[in-house]
């Protein structure tokens, strides 16, 4: 297995959280322990880091050959410091990605962290990875994107790989459910999730707006959205409002995105590979152990057929990384 949406948490922040006065930070309670306070809640400093040999380990329990790793949401908040803090905060993490990738040759790709608090530095910081994570709330209309021209430029210059993740831009409330409200997680974690991750499909897809970077790979995770479920209505809309137009089915299958299968059961799979088709499809398990046996579960228990199912645990991934890199050999830079 290739896991293509493997998050991590990069111990070498520890030090810019135990100087922040709001949350995520560190602080030490009353025992003299120190606590990773984050909107997640409380977590011993001990527990909040991912230590890479336990992470290899679990990789090696699991079946999982390659991970690519990407910064947990709950870090991201390093990428919407004022500039010089998140260009220094975002140096740190790729730096540490690209020693982790070089110490287990083979094992680890990653996406880079970048200041998103200036495109065009975020350029700059891209030119020296092989990808990047973005926020979905920068693709939700094409006039969103509009804003990331300069750094899809880099991007395509470089052949450069794009994970767009669900989550905010500087400046954007988020989440958008308080927590007081009732099931303020399911409406978060997936009801507004798998509706932006939709519009963002809808974006790139529906648009012409990636005609002008063929050579960016892309990949929107979650099964890009409710996409396989509601293409059903937006192709009936399409005939009676614009019967000339052509269909959405047929848009979204001709579109280079790729999509993950993270967090879905078989049942959903078999519909992304009815829309989209298996090449278009990767593995992705969030990095946890949990979410390994879900994915793993969820693909072999699917009505796909093997070759299908060969294609998304690892196929697929296989070629778009190679393309990029080699896979057996560190990478050259913070990626």
């Amino acid at each position: 297995m290739i896991d293509m949406h493997a998050h991590w948490r990069p111990a070498e922040l520890a030090e810019a959280m135990r100087s922040r006065t709001k949350e995520p930070r560190i602080v030490k309670n009353s025992d003299g322990t120190e606590m990773v306070k984050s909107r997640m809640g409380d977590e011993p400093l001990s527990k909040a880091f991912d230590s890479a040999d336990a992470y290899v380990a679990q990789m090696d329990r699991q079946g999982v050959s390659v991970s690519v790793l990407s910064l947990l949401g709950q870090y991201c908040w390093v990428e919407s410091q004022p500039l010089e803090t998140s260009v220094h905060l975002c140096r740190i993490i790729n730096d540490s990605f690209s020693a982790l990738c070089q110490k287990y040759p083979g094992r680890f790709a990653a996406y880079a962290a970048v200041p998103l608090v200036d495109i065009r530095a975020a350029a700059d910081e891209l030119e020296r990875a092989i990808g990047t994570q973005l926020p979905g709330n920068a693709f939700l209309t094409s006039k969103d994107a509009e804003n990331m021209r300069p750094l899809m430029e880099v991007a395509n210059r470089h052949r450069a790989m794009l994970f767009i993740h669900h989550g905010p831009r500087p400046g954007d409330p988020f989440p958008k459910v308080g927590g007081e409200t009732d099931n303020a997680r399911r409406r978060n974690g997936t009801l507004d999730m798998q509706a932006s991750l939709s519009s963002v499909m809808v974006t790139l897809c529906l648009t012409d707006y990636l005609a002008a970077y063929p050579d960016v790979t892309v990949t929107v995770h979650n099964l890009g959205g409710n996409i396989p479920y509601e293409v059903e209505r937006m192709d009936h809309r399409c005939l009676l409002d614009t019967p000339k137009e052509e269909l959405p089915s047929a848009r979204f299958r001709r579109s280079k995105v790729y999509v993950d299968c993270n967090s879905f059961g078989p049942r959903a799979i078999e519909a992304g590979v009815r829309l989209y088709g298996a090449e278009r499809i990767v593995c992705g398990t969030d990095g946890t152990a949990f979410g390994i046996d879900w994915t793993t579960k969820a693909v072999a228990e699917s009505e796909i057929g093997v070759e299908a199912r060969e294609k998304i645990l690892r196929g697929n991934a296989a070629a778009l990384l190679t393309q990029r890199m080699k896979i057996a050999q560190p990478v050259k830079a913070a990626a």
